[in-house]
């Protein structure tokens, strides 16, 4: 698959904001077959104040994320704590020690610790991302605050390279919209989950705030919510635990 590369010329505000980590992948070519709960109709103009309607499964942010250095920077910004929680966050997922992760679009590792400690040295944390840079970045965070049982996977773009049918959870923070070609993605990631596995999608509220992407990168959660259901997964939790993010997670079957 090519990859669609966008100058450097994107606005630091914009860029500080796109915190997920797969805008590299390209737009597919493949058409895709809409599920009947999912309207391909043209739809009216939607007033300012709202995201616009986006095609089904199709990424709505592309740029590449290979400079690990910079993207620490606003990654790991510890201002970024007040509002994402990253503590609050893994509570709501319900691990256990033993319990083997995903953090799908893991960046520079923002979250590996605190999924480290929930799944305990028995447990594993595949730390899964598309750029071979941050995967680097991703294995020295992990020698850096020796989280042994954190595991760096370099992903396909269209395939996370996850072990089948061996994942407890599976965390896709601030990433979702930059996934493309989403239905047979889904589909692959619901193979690596064990039975009754979950998926915690944290994205943006698709409405203007004060921190996050651009509104036209922003998917509705209602969005979010058909495709999942129509890859074949059963949203069974929404914790309204986040000022500007909705969290919705769903279990396979």
């Amino acid at each position: 698959m090519s990859r669609h590369r966008h100058p450097r010329t994107i606005a630091v505000t914009v860029m500080a904001a796109a915190l997920g980590v797969f805008g590299t992948i390209s737009a597919s070519t493949t058409p895709v077959a809409l599920p009947a709960t999912i309207s391909a109709s043209t739809t009216p103009a939607a007033p300012a104040s709202a995201a616009p309607t986006h095609a089904p499964f199709a990424a709505t942010s592309r740029h590449p994320f290979d400079d690990a250095k910079y993207w620490s920077s606003i990654f790991d910004d510890p201002a970024r704590d007040v509002w994402q929680k990253p503590a609050d966050v893994v509570a709501a997922l319900g691990l256990r020690p033993g319990m083997r992760v995903a953090d799908l679009g893991a960046g520079t590792g923002y979250f590996s610790r605190y999924l480290s400690a929930a799944v305990g040295t028995g447990g594993t944390v595949f730390a899964v991302d598309t750029e071979p840079n941050l995967v680097a970045r991703l294995r020295e965070r992990a020698e850096q605050e020796h989280t042994a049982n954190v595991t760096p996977v370099l992903a396909s773009f269209d395939d996370p390279r996850l072990p089948a049918a061996s994942i407890d959870v599976v965390l896709i923070v601030d990433t979702y919209h930059h996934l493309d070609a989403r239905l047979g993605y889904l589909t692959r990631l619901r193979g690596a989950l064990k039975p009754h596995g979950r998926v915690a999608i944290v994205e943006w509220q698709a409405k203007p705030l004060p921190v996050g992407p651009p509104l036209e990168h922003k998917l509705a959660r209602e969005q979010v919510i058909e495709e999942m259901q129509a890859a074949g997964y059963r949203l069974v939790a929404e914790p309204p635990i986040l000022p500007y993010q909705y969290v919705l997670l769903f279990e396979a079957p």
